[in-house]
């Protein structure tokens, strides 16, 4: 593995170790091996729910077989797949041979034709990006979401009769508890929370131009718009049936919109913190072995609410970008948003650590009543 000190993004670099549980969606291997899951279960559903001509039912032992290709890729799987990507110098068709090649090696090569089978790579990718995200939000930023959130309602519990001078313009103003500007951020931030959890990732599956062409020619006895809404949400995605070669990434764009909104939130949530520290509302406490400042060591700085606030402000310069740029595409395909979707990785990790550096900053903070 490379040196973190030898990383250009900071994510890789000084950050890595706060972010290793995002690794195993957001990184170039997790995308990989999403990929992977995505050309097995559809090979699967071909067997086993299409049947169609020339393919047959697979065995559970055979479907266990397969399923285990996933379960036990690692690095050194995927530098295999990375070795053949050097001679088609294309990411998924990497994927297809690589699969092929195993179902030589389980003496399963007559399945070997069905194998990406009426299948753009876009159809691969756009579920396979679909997946990794979805799993992010449910698995890391969601809960990180729902412990900030607790945290908040917690502080706010326990200063709801604590009184303060309330600040309009900067300026001294009629009173009010520490407690209720704190319930103020957690209501918004419950408001985010459920629109977050409620929203739906779509996923298209339907070919070149979207319109199932290699599908029906060579089964058309097969109802393709029905079968691929059934794969999609077999994979917990949302059907889309209305697009071209790309799914339009209109749900991806929906949910960064909420994810930036959620990030100006703790954004304003961090710079209050800021000032009711700056203003002694708040005292810092001190962690043994900790320099607030390198000239200066009687300070404490409240530097993880500025961690946060920096951040979380690229976060959303990235999250702008993909909003931007994903919700356009040139006639029925052009590339530029595979490099950009590159980035969501980046955007989500962003989001994550700024979270973080507010939770921390949170954890060492106590009012001064």
């Amino acid at each position: 593995m490379q040196n973190p000190l030898l990383a250009i993004s900071p994510l890789s670099g000084r950050y890595q170790q706060k972010l290793t549980d995002l690794e195993t969606y957001l990184s170039e291997f997790g995308l990989i091996k999403m990929r992977l899951f995505v050309e097995i279960k559809w090979l699967i559903f071909i067997c086993n729910k299409l049947k169609l001509t020339g393919s047959r039912p697979l065995k559970p032992a055979e479907v266990e077989k397969l399923m285990q290709i996933h379960a036990y890729f690692d690095i050194k799987e995927a530098d295999q797949v990375k070795e053949i990507e050097k001679t088609t110098n294309h990411d998924v068709k990497a994927i297809e041979y690589y699969l092929k090649n195993k179902l030589a090696e389980l003496e399963l090569s007559d399945l070997t034709e069905f194998v990406h089978f009426g299948c753009t790579s876009e159809d691969i990718n756009n579920l396979s990006y679909g997946l990794i995200t979805k799993k992010t939000l449910e698995n890391q930023l969601i809960p990180q979401i729902e412990n900030l959130l607790a945290n908040l309602e917690t502080l706010a519990q326990n200063t709801k009769t604590t009184s303060m001078m309330g600040r309009t313009h900067g300026q001294p103003a009629s009173p009010t508890t520490m407690g209720k500007e704190m319930i103020n951020f957690a209501s918004r931030i419950k408001r985010k929370l459920q629109q977050l959890k409620s929203q739906k990732i779509e996923g298209k599956f339907n070919g070149a131009t979207g319109n199932f062409n290699a599908h029906h020619i060579t089964y058309n006895n097969i109802d393709w718009i029905k079968e691929s809404q059934n794969f999609i949400e077999e994979l917990d995605l949302k059907p889309n049936l209305f697009t071209t070669q790309i799914e339009p990434h209109d749900s991806f764009v929906e949910l960064f919109a909420n994810l930036r909104h959620l990030n100006y939130i703790a954004l304003d949530f961090a710079t209050d913190m800021w000032s009711y520290i700056s203003l002694n509302y708040f005292k810092q406490i001190t962690v043994a072995g900790e320099i607030g400042s390198s000239t200066m060591p009687h300070k404490v700085n409240p530097i993880d609410f500025e961690n946060g606030e920096g951040n979380l402000e690229i976060a959303n310069g990235l999250f702008e970008v993909l909003e931007r740029r994903l919700a356009q595409s040139r006639l029925q395909r052009d590339l530029s948003d595979s490099t950009i979707q590159r980035n969501i990785g980046s955007a989500l990790g962003y989001t994550f650590l700024g979270l973080s550096s507010i939770l921390k900053g949170l954890s060492k903070v106590q009012i001064n009543e």
